[in-house]
């Protein structure tokens, strides 16, 4: 018997966060088919949840209208109480979620929170740390040991939203027609913070790189704005590249999309748990950050990952988002040849 029958997730933040709860929380609807779950997100992410198990509600918050501030986290409280939820997993564990626990607290819910680990990975980024650095627990485990509080077991199954139930949907004819034993890239330069960005000029050499090899279709995927106009100078620039960037495609048709790739090139940004939702290798650089913060993709391999592991000062930060304090950014002064030699391998022992 399940331990629970009615369950909400909590879970807001940022698109790359949002999507790193999906092998877990897919995993664990799955073995449980007789439960219900719903999975309480910010509206602006909610379409992350691509082929969701049938027993999985996505309930989209509106954070910025009718659920802002106290006033809004009581009227979202007062419209989740009427699914009659028996037990929350709260995947977050920060002011708008721990209000909403203590209310279904004081109805006599049973919740379990996430153990985030702030203070080890204060000690991973202080400027005196310990050596040899070691790796924390990676957030997939941390969200699947709140379900594990609960009485639920956490299968290790999961390799992408798409199945034999749930396949690829068709690419808009905006997408070029694939070519016989031709290799779909993935090029993800943008990130959110400084610290995490590669230097435009050389992941431009990247991409010309690519272009010149042969073989080879390049998608360069981003947001808006700056992102957009950089990566549009670059498909016009160089032949086989297509910039998606800003374009808005809707995540089913982007993992789709992934989904038919070789390899993708990524910052530690939300596009690498994008990649990794669709069952894709990703090549990755750090800088700031490091994967032993627990926020390397699903199933990536700590091989594909490209950082600089010489420098004493990284990391500096747990989400990349600091000054560096030297000035220079030292820790993105990484070889496009070794970059390129990782993604070769991938284009090297398949065909397209």
């Amino acid at each position: 018997m399940p331990p629970y029958r009615n369950v909400l997730i909590i879970r807001f933040s940022a698109l790359g966060d949002v999507a790193m709860t999906i092998p877990v929380v897919y995993e664990v609807c799955k073995a449980y088919p007789d439960c219900r779950f719903t999975l309480l997100t910010k509206k602006s992410v909610a379409g992350v949840f691509v082929c969701p198990p049938e027993n999985l509600q996505i309930f989209p918050a509106d954070t910025k209208g009718r659920h802002k501030g106290f006033r809004g986290i009581w009227r979202l409280f007062r419209e989740l109480r009427r699914l009659h939820f028996d037990a929350v997993a709260d995947l977050h564990d920060v002011l708008r979620s721990k209000m909403l626990d203590r209310l279904f607290g004081l109805s006599g819910t049973r919740r379990v929170v996430i153990e985030k680990g702030r203070k080890e990975k204060r000690k991973l980024v202080a400027r005196k740390k310990q050596l040899p650095l070691r790796p924390l627990k990676s957030s997939f485990r941390r969200y699947a040991e709140v379900f594990e509080q609960l009485g639920f077991s956490v299968p290790d199954t999961f390799r992408s939203v798409f199945d034999a139930t749930h396949r690829p949907c068709p690419l808009p004819d905006t997408i070029p027609e694939r070519q016989a034993g031709e290799h779909w890239v993935g090029i993800a330069p943008f990130a959110k913070h400084r610290g995490k960005i590669y230097p435009p000029d050389r992941s431009e050499a990247i991409v010309k790189a690519l272009s010149q090899r042969g073989g080879c279709q390049i998608f360069l995927m981003g947001g808006g704005g700056e992102e957009a106009a950089v990566a549009e100078q670059w498909a016009a620039r160089y032949p086989a590249v297509v910039s998606l960037a800003g374009k808005r495609l809707g995540f089913p048709t982007e993992l789709s999309l992934m989904s038919r790739m070789s390899v993708v090139f990524s910052m530690d940004s939300a596009n690498m748990h994008l990649a990794s939702l669709a069952g894709i290798p990703v090549v990755s650089v750090w800088g700031q950050t490091h994967p032993y913060a627990g926020f390397l993709g699903w199933r990536q391999s700590e091989a594909n990952v490209v950082q600089d592991e010489t420098l004493s000062c990284r990391p500096c930060s747990v989400f990349g988002n600091k000054p560096c304090y030297r000035g220079d950014y030292a820790c993105m002064n990484l070889s496009e040849k070794e970059i390129l030699s990782r993604m070769e391998k991938f284009l090297s022992d398949e065909k397209g």
